[in-house]
């Protein structure tokens, strides 16, 4: 009779156990499963950024998932528009005038909206930038240009996003940026691997960037060491650091050049009812007013400068002459570091290839040069083009205004120069520049760094779904808990008895 009360008490025992460690298992199981198992489905996040040049302004919609590599986006261009009216630096505060402008700001902002799903439109980040012409203004004349920035704010601020700021960029950040987006298109950041996830490219080389705007012109490209000032910069992407050597040469974008080579040709003529132009086409002629050219912190004004003088220019087309008037614009002797650009801004040796895009490319693409060439042969172009170009482009270009038609002698002249002795490409790095306008059929320029460097700091929208809905999880939950608090009171109970 013992014997049966031992073996009924150990077969008691054992079914508590069983049972306490099976929902201990099953709460354990349970929850791993949860929690293992569950799935972050991530939406699509979007961006704009406004790029507010010297000559115009052009909104950009970016758009990347929202799971990111290294807390760096994945961004691409989903659509631009170009703003119509006047750029931001020509604004003149309520007046009439800039109806226009706000008008197309609005046109395009109405664009954007429609490519962006309506539940986002609260959350997508906006963001303006404002380059040289905007920092000319600046020095010249702060207090309309804070008055510019502050009434675009106030118009970005009440649109259907979420905006972020609206600033003036420096020269470096604008050169940092391009060179960004030109790397970022190349692939040499991110690439698929054979599991289609996202890796670094092993022994991936950077490109360097050259961009040539209205006001300023930058170039950038990484070295491998740190140099001293703020030319250089250091940028962490994707999990990996960089550091790259950036300078931005305000007064020398293409148009603010162009300004400086005519007040060369102006001074050395004594007539101004009749100015021989050697980067003028034969048979040109042209009248502008005096302010045309002198209105601007780059073009020193003239001791008896009149704003409503008229010089009647006459073309007389010498690619020489030209050349010379432009070289004229630059200093290359004075230089206290070991290797100098120009006008004593110091540049390490320029390696590996190099994207030019905007107004490089336009200006290459006219001397049939785009893509990559030799520098003898862009040479010999530059002066071909000269002696022949107005008619051809004439020809090949019919829509574009002469005003336009008739800078691509001095710009090619003048894109030579800087390349050459400027930035000191020779024979042999001339081959590695490529002149782009676009990369995967993404425009080229310093918006799309800067959303990349912003997505950094851009939280996702994540959506977790779990193998199981909340109501279950808790079911289960309660019914392992409840068996094993009531397997432990079995237990106790059963412990308790056989003391008695």
């Amino acid at each position: 009779m013992a014997s049966q009360k031992k073996i009924g008490y150990k077969c008691r025992i054992a079914g508590v156990m069983l049972l306490l460690l099976g929902s201990i298992a099953a709460l354990v199981v349970v929850a791993v499963i949860q929690d293992k198992l569950k799935v972050e489905e991530y939406g699509s996040e979007y961006g704009i950024v406004i790029d507010s040049g010297s000559s115009r302004s052009n909104v950009y919609l970016y758009e990347w998932p929202g799971e990111k590599e290294n807390e760096t986006g994945v961004v691409k261009e989903k659509m631009n528009c170009a703003v119509k009216g006047v750029p931001i630096s020509e604004l003149k505060v309520s007046s009439k005038d800039d109806e226009t402008t706000f008008k197309a700001f609005q046109d395009c902002m109405d664009d954007i909206k429609r490519h962006i799903p309506e539940e986002k439109h609260k959350t997508t980040p906006l963001f303006l930038g404002a380059t040289a012409g905007m920092r000319l203004l600046h020095a010249k004349d702060k207090k309309r240009s804070d008055e510019i920035m502050t009434s675009l704010r106030e118009y970005l601020s009440g649109l259907n996003f979420e905006f972020h700021n609206a600033s003036i960029i420096t020269g470096q950040e604008e050169g940092l940026y391009g060179w960004i987006t030109v790397n970022y298109l190349k692939g040499n950041f991110l690439e698929k691997n054979m599991w289609n996830t996202y890796v670094r490219p092993n022994g991936a080389e950077t490109f360097g960037s050259m961009d040539l705007g209205g006001a300023s012109t930058q170039i950038a490209f990484q070295v491998q060491e740190k140099g001293q000032g703020p030319d250089y910069m250091l940028v962490k992407l994707y999990g990996y650091p960089y550091t790259i050597y950036t300078h931005s040469f305000l007064c020398y974008g293409k148009n603010e050049a162009d300004k400086r080579v005519l007040d060369k040709i102006i001074k050395e003529s004594s007539d101004p009812a009749y100015i021989i132009n050697p980067c003028y086409p034969d048979g040109f002629n042209y009248t502008m007013s005096a302010s045309a050219i002198y209105d601007t912190e780059c073009t020193m004004k003239p001791k008896n400068y009149k704003p409503d003088l008229q010089f009647f220019m006459v073309g007389k087309s010498d690619s020489k002459k030209c050349g010379e008037i432009v070289k004229s614009i630059f200093d290359f002797k004075n230089c206290s570091s070991k290797m100098c650009s120009f006008n004593g801004v110091e540049q390490p040796p320029v390696t590996g290839e190099f994207m030019a895009y905007a107004g490089f490319f336009y200006i290459a693409r006219a001397l049939g040069m785009n893509g990559t060439s030799k520098l003898e042969e862009f040479n010999i172009s530059v002066g071909n083009f000269c002696q022949t170009y107005w008619t051809e482009l004439k020809t090949k270009h019919p829509k574009i205004h002469e005003k336009f038609l008739k800078t691509y002698c001095f710009a090619s002249h003048y894109v030579l120069t800087l390349l050459a002795d400027g930035y000191k490409f020779d024979e042999e790095t001339w081959k590695n520049i490529h002149f782009e306008k676009t990369v995967k059929e993404t425009n080229i320029g310093w918006s799309l760094g800067y959303m990349l460097s912003m997505s950094n700091m851009i939280p996702s929208e994540v959506k977790v779904i779990t193998p199981m809905t909340n109501p279950v999880f808790a079911g289960l939950i309660f019914l392992f808990s409840a068996l094993i608090i009531i397997t432990v009171v079995l237990g106790f109970i059963i412990l308790i008895r056989t003391c008695y």
